[in-house]
């Protein structure tokens, strides 16, 4: 089951999400995350770390799992 991360604003950016899950501990590390591991975003490959996501957009990050945009209605 997909780790649900909460956001307030429209949208958040993958470098932000990556960081807010703990999956990275500073947004500098993004960018050489990015290029060392697998990431999808709603099940297509994806390594630009400004990359906008909304509520509803699912993102799986190898070896750290699945996590799904919500906004804070949801």
């Amino acid at each position: 089951m997909a780790e649900k991360i909460q956001i307030h604003t429209d949208y958040i950016t993958l470098g932000q999400l990556l960081k807010e899950a703990a999956v990275i501990d500073t947004g500098g590390m993004a960018k050489w995350f990015l290029s060392e591991f697998s990431v999808l975003v709603n099940g297509e490959a994806e390594d630009r770390r400004g990359r906008k996501l909304y509520p509803g957009d699912e993102v799986e990050v190898e070896e750290s799992g699945t996590f799904l945009v919500t906004d804070v209605e949801a």
